[in-house]
């Protein structure tokens, strides 16, 4: 049967933790994956923001069965102390690594360990949060899905400047992360067959979705009314989840997969194909060896 995001499967007994799942897209993910009955984990940065989105799912979906984990993408430190919890859970069936940064400022900033914000945050992060937390992924034969842009087909990815140190403005860090997400989420599939690992990893974007379009939310999103010429060619953040929650879902998606909106930015979520940059081997074994050196944490993956 094919694929209905407005009709998803009862999914009780299945474990769902969601990076950003506060606010935006990645509150909607954890809305609808929670109303398959399904054990859904927020990890987010700001205590009060969980509080709000808990409620709130909790207003939506009555019998909602839901978490929280503290974590900040931009500490290092914060992010072992939330791969530790999440291998505590004893099952997490998907990590979807929604959480990110999409504007990170007209001046270049750091994180605390003094990576360039938005590639420390969108991708950095969570390549950690990924390394740290594989034994519990791969004792659940998990699904890893990293959340990829359609920004990185306007602008080309430059590994050797990764972290805009050169030439630096908010946009160019943005794509340079994105790029970076999409590298990394197929070389890991890669390199999950090759190791025989019942783990898969799935690249899912967004499209074109915007505040202005998306329901409302107490406390998370307030309708702001769409011009009619966008309508066409942007959709609500809602809509937009769409792609992750079949990624993490749909048992027929296979890893290495790289969904998004059927018309390119809007629409139902079906498979598509990558930018060839995204798609090519030897740039991302090399973003990932750079991962490993700059975040000090060597990323194993076995078949147990």
């Amino acid at each position: 049967m094919a694929w209905n995001p407005e009709a998803l499967p009862d999914l009780p007994g299945r474990t769902f933790a969601v990076t950003g799942g506060t606010a935006g897209i990645g509150y909607f993910i954890a809305e609808q994956l929670a109303g398959t009955g399904a054990h859904v984990v927020l990890l987010g940065r700001a205590p009060e923001r969980l509080r709000t989105a808990v409620t709130t799912l909790r207003a939506r979906v009555g019998s909602a069965r839901l978490s929280t984990i503290p974590l900040d993408l931009t500490d290092l430190g914060s992010v072992a102390g939330a791969a530790e919890r999440l291998v505590r859970l004893g099952r997490v069936d998907a990590l979807i690594e929604n959480a990110g940064i999409t504007a990170p400022g007209p001046v270049r900033r750091s994180t605390a360990q003094g990576f360039e914000l938005a590639m420390g945050t969108n991708h950095f992060g969570h390549f950690a949060l990924t390394a740290l937390a594989m034994p519990v992924l791969t004792a659940s034969a998990a699904r890893i899905v990293s959340m990829g842009s359609l920004i990185t087909r306007l602008r080309r990815f430059d590994l050797d400047d990764l972290q805009s140190v050169r030439s630096y403005s908010d946009f160019r860090a943005y794509t340079q992360s994105k790029h970076a997400v999409q590298s990394f989420g197929l070389e890991l599939d890669r390199r999950l067959r090759a190791a025989g690992s019942p783990v898969r990893s799935i690249v899912a974007q967004p499209g074109f979705s915007l505040d202005r379009s998306t329901p409302d939310r107490p406390g998370i999103s307030t309708r702001v009314p769409a011009f009619r010429l966008l309508a066409p060619v942007c959709q609500g953040k809602d809509h937009g989840a769409w792609p992750a929650v079949r990624a993490a879902a749909d048992p027929s998606v296979e890893g290495g997969a790289y969904l998004g909106p059927a018309r390119l930015g809007v629409g139902r979520p079906v498979p598509g194909t990558a930018p060839a940059t995204s798609r090519d081997p030897a740039l991302a074994s090399r973003l990932w060896t750079v991962s490993e050196e700059l975040t000090g944490i060597p990323f194993r993956i076995t078949a147990q």
